[in-house]
């Protein structure tokens, strides 16, 4: 009712703007995640019994070190899909806490993938399982957790019965440390990975090898990556806020969400298909 609001809202066509994401995803989403963590327990399992059987079919770059920390990150990631699929249908009754610590291991699974992803892709550090490479394991791993302590302090719970991601003001110290962290590993290092592999030999003749194999664990979340960067570029006006993007762009983030968590199952049953072949 003032003239800062209609300028505000000029080039909404003066007419209201719905967005419908939030019932379509609660419908959607516990279903949807159910299936994924069995189709994940199922995959991830059947590669871990391959990598026991037959150790002997499993050389470099799929070596059974690192296929087996790949496996361990999907099945972490995979353990929280239940607990999400449960909040969201029935609400978050567990506090706080609880959901910082959900946060904190789903991205420290998808952390962790992506820096084992990277650090396969570029030498045969995996090659066997000596100290070295588990002292390399470890470091790694708790790396993964320090990158991954910024998602637990922006999470929280939002009117009591929603845990989500962002908890904080969008331009929040930790919540701009989040998202950078989130856009070098979920989008600019598989980017990097990519141009990589197409521009030096040895990279190239690493993935014709077949570590472009694990690609599905990472890559899989570059949209969701992309996603991120064009939510910031909206939240801080640097993109002008229009009603189609305001009723779209929840939808399509939402999308990329979903296709990145599917490489939990996709992952690991890409690589039992190659075995196989």
């Amino acid at each position: 009712d003032s003239t800062d609001s209609n300028d505000t809202f000029v080039d909404y066509d003066a007419a209201p703007c719905h967005n419908r994401f939030c019932p379509l995803f609660q419908r959607v989403a516990p279903p949807f995640l159910a299936a994924t963590c069995a189709a994940a327990a199922l995959a991830t399992g059947a590669l871990l019994v391959a990598l026991a059987k037959r150790p002997q079919a499993w050389r470099w770059p799929q070596s059974r070190a690192l296929l087996a920390q790949l496996a361990l990150g999907t099945a972490l990631f995979a353990a929280l899909l239940p607990a999400l699929a449960a909040g969201i249908a029935w609400g978050w009754h567990l506090g706080t806490g609880p959901c910082r610590l959900t946060h904190l291991l789903w991205h420290w699974s998808l952390f962790a993938q992506a820096l084992l992803v990277a650090r396969g892709s570029c030498g045969t550090a995996w090659a066997r399982w000596d100290p070295r490479s588990r002292r390399l394991a470890v470091a790694l791993w708790a790396v993964a957790l320090l990158l991954a302590t910024p998602a637990a302090l922006v999470s929280g719970v939002a009117a009591d019965t929603a845990c989500v991601r962002r908890s904080v003001d969008f331009l929040a110290p930790a919540y701009l440390l989040h998202l950078t962290l989130c856009l070098c590993l979920l989008l600019l290092l598989p980017a990097g990975l990519l141009l990589a592999a197409l521009a030096v030999p040895r990279f190239r003749a690493s993935w014709a090898a077949g570590a472009g194999l694990t690609w599905p664990f990472v890559g899989l979340w570059v949209p969701y990556g992309a996603g991120l960067a064009g939510e910031f570029l909206l939240q801080t006006g640097l993109l002008e806020p229009t009603c189609g993007s305001f009723e779209h762009f929840d939808l399509a983030l939402g999308l990329s969400e979903g296709l990145g968590v599917l490489h939990c199952g996709l992952g690991p049953l890409v690589l039992l298909l190659a075995w196989r072949c």
